[in-house]
């Protein structure tokens, strides 16, 4: 692995680094999407030309733009032509309701918005909330499928002379915005620099993932995922490498097929889709894909997904966490060296502390507070100085989850603090008991949450959803999860769900089962 990255200081454009870097290669193909194809040369193009369109049409310096797109060719190409004219856009998820995007606005401001034609009719009617609330008036739409009623063509934008240099951005001002996910609640506005998608690809695209400039990228993960954006965009590009994109859900046929015909040699994914993969019958053989790795981010990946997976591929599933306000991965296995069942080790350039509730450091062994100290922290949470102070407290983030640190030098994943469930006056992770049902072979998914017995004492409640085609009882999981782990930490209830309540990028919404049993 690399460790000798040198940050960026003073000036610096990332999109304008991503273009120079790519000079060489301007016939290589640098993404395909369900309908088409964009070489290293036609991406620095558009990008210049868009970067003019936009300030010719009037955006200013530091604005903000709503970028609200399915993953197609234009995603990449206007997020780096803002971050190259020094407009800033605000990536959002594209499976929200009209009042997520009416409080986005109010909030970002954004006095534009690039949209996809299928959600444009929300997106019109989140303008239309958002000035009724007293929000900022967004003054111009454009559409990625053409001109539609109240919408110019995205496409207009490049039409014109490609802009000749960079915005003169510092490396540490604000470049671009992503929402946290809400597996907690309302999401923040999160507020990241030039400078901190270059440290994200630097430390883990090039220096533990080692990608290499013959690799094809697909991630199920999207584009305004923080964890998609690194796999999707700033990873891949900054080696030279082909990325797939694709506008629809990930489901398992759907990656099946791009796997098969594009040749994808490096999948990026999550947890719920390994394991809806591995379930699926369709499931292809080792002799058709040509993956040389895969990495796993958004949940812990349970060690009995890793090792199925690699039984079936022979290829490493590198598991590894990250977090919106760190941009991307900061603690991760490696691919020479995966430790399932836990989350490696810290990435070269980041450190990480575990801390108990008293704020001191914490002995291997037992469960603290995880704390990231590392390049690519956000810059604050817009407009929250309350969460802003909580989470960015100096050098060092907090992330809101729970570790233990191993003798080994590994992390093991204790779940989410306020996850965390006190049964007896002594500290349950849920992940622990999840993990643990997912070894039983019925078990497809399952969610864990503390609910209060008829004393007013909390016992743990697991969810679970069966694999098709199997069936269990509720004694048979709960004497499995037994055998296993400490007796008090076996569910005293079993239910079981059809499906689990989750983020558009996989993570469990466990406030949802709390909130649904108050």
């Amino acid at each position: 692995m690399s460790t000798a990255v040198v940050e960026p200081e003073g000036l610096f454009n990332f999109a304008d680094w991503l273009l120079q870097r790519n000079q060489s290669r301007p016939t290589r193909t640098a993404f395909i999407d369900d309908t088409d194809r964009l070489t290293y040369g036609e991406l620095d193009e558009r990008v210049r030309r868009a970067a003019a369109g936009m300030l010719a049409a009037g955006l200013r310096r530091d604005e903000r733009v709503l970028l609200l797109m399915h993953d197609n060719i234009d995603w990449p190409v206007m997020f780096l032509a803002a971050l190259y004219a020094g407009v800033v856009p605000v990536a959002v998820n594209t499976l929200l309701t009209t009042e997520d995007y009416a409080y986005m606005l109010q909030h970002s401001r954004a006095r534009a918005a690039w949209v996809s034609p299928a959600l444009l009719p929300i997106l019109r009617q989140a303008m239309t909330q958002a000035q009724a609330n007293g929000g900022h008036a967004v003054q111009q739409v454009w559409c990625s499928g053409g001109a539609q009623e109240g919408a110019e063509a995205l496409s207009a934008l490049w039409q014109g002379t490609p802009l000749p240099a960079p915005a003169t951005t510092d490396a540490h001002e604000p470049a671009f915005w992503l929402y946290s996910s809400g597996s907690t609640g309302r999401p923040k506005g999160t507020v990241h620099s030039q400078a901190n998608l270059y440290c994200t690809a630097q430390h883990y695209g090039v220096g533990v993932l080692a990608l290499r400039e013959d690799d094809v990228c697909f991630s199920a993960a999207k584009l305004f995922f923080a964890y998609g954006l690194g796999n999707a965009l700033s990873f891949p590009l900054a080696v030279g490498a082909t990325v797939v994109l694709m506008a629809g859900r990930p489901t398992p046929e759907a990656v099946f097929a791009r796997w098969v015909t594009h040749q994808t040699t490096v999948f990026f994914g999550a947890p719920t889709g390994y394991a809806g993969m591995l379930a699926a019958p369709d499931l292809p053989p080792r002799e058709v894909v040509a993956l040389r790795l895969c990495s796993s981010a958004g949940e812990a990946l349970p060690k009995e997904l890793g090792e199925r997976f690699t039984a079936h591929y022979g290829v490493p599933i590198v598991d590894g966490i990250g977090s919106t306000e760190m941009l991307h991965i900061f603690l991760s296995n490696l691919p020479h060296d995966v430790r399932y069942g836990t989350t490696g080790w810290p990435v070269p350039g980041y450190e990480v502390s575990l801390r108990g509730d008293d704020g001191q450091a914490v002995a291997d062994g037992e469960m603290g507070d995880l704390f990231i100290k590392g390049p690519s922290a956000a810059l604050m949470y817009w407009g929250n100085r309350e969460k802003s102070r909580a989470t960015f407290q100096g050098e060092w983030t907090k992330s809101g989850d729970k570790y233990v640190r191993n003798a080994d030098g590994t992390y093991t994943y204790a779940g989410r603090s306020d996850d965390m469930i006190k049964v007896s006056g002594i500290y349950v992770s849920p992940f622990e008991v999840e993990a643990t049902l997912m070894q039983h072979q019925a078990v497809l998914e399952a969610a864990v949450i503390g609910v209060e017995d008829s004393d007013g004492l909390t016992k743990t409640k697991a969810y679970v959803v069966l694999k098709d085609g199997q069936a269990c009882d509720a004694a048979t999981l709960q004497a499995f999860v037994k055998d296993k782990l400490a007796p008090y930490k076996y569910p005293r209830q079993v239910a079981f769900v059809a499906e689990l309540p989750k983020t558009a990028t996989g993570k469990i919404q466990r406030f949802k089962l709390r909130d649904a049993q108050a």
